[in-house]
């Protein structure tokens, strides 16, 4: 007997799969839930009825793949740890189908206050995942009390995607490394603690 929900979850499963083929191949002006629908071998009334719009695909496409990302690495280091978010990010970013859904979303976000909101809520879970590498190396004494962890994480992965975006240089693993590198300095230097010169109020977020 097939278990409650189980074609819920493959019409789900369908769907969001074609979305990030369009997403990929195409970009974010290319989606329409009829061709959505079409793609996934479902009835338009079901694509319609539960999402409603095509920005509501893609939140629920970034919710999944939010969860379905791998959990984070400890190596023991701040920048063990670092290095492995940096990697991950990078593949993920030269992933042929992942890169070009990545840069359509972003693309989207800017114009898209729906699609930013997800992208934010996306992003906001896999720094949450992320985040407790530099608070395991606050108390291990390897960057001062204060550092924003959030900031650290961030600090990793925008160079990766300034290159995504602007094509500028290729985006090998040593460019991840040194990403990962960069920001283990900066952190280690205190850049990332409350009251740092020109740093950031990690009560506030204000810089």
């Amino acid at each position: 007997m097939e278990r409650p929900g189980g074609r819920t979850a493959r019409v789900r499963a369908a769907v969001l799969r074609a979305a990030g083929d369009v997403l990929a191949e195409q970009g974010f002006a290319h989606l329409d839930l009829s061709d959505l629908a079409r793609r996934a071998d479902v009835g338009k009334t079901t694509v319609y009825r539960r999402w409603g719009t095509v920005t509501a695909v893609v939140t629920d496409l970034l919710a999944e793949m939010a969860a379905e990302s791998l959990p984070r690495t400890e190596t023991g280091s701040l920048l063990g740890d670092l290095r492995a978010n940096a990697r991950l990010v990078r593949a993920t970013l030269t992933d042929p189908r992942q890169g070009p859904l990545f840069a359509a979303v972003i693309a989207a976000a800017t114009c898209d206050d729906a699609t930013a909101r997800a992208l934010r809520t996306f992003y906001a879970t896999r720094i949450a995942e992320w985040a407790p590498c530099v608070t395991q190396a606050v108390a291990r004494g390897e960057v001062p009390e204060g550092t924003d962890a959030g900031e650290v994480i961030r600090a990793v992965s925008a160079p990766l995607y300034y290159r995504l975006l602007t094509g500028a240089g290729d985006l090998g693993e040593e460019v991840a490394d040194r990403a990962a590198e960069a920001a283990a300095a900066a952190a280690r230097a205190g850049v990332f603690a409350a009251g740092a010169a020109g740093g950031i109020n990690t009560a506030s977020g204000a810089r």
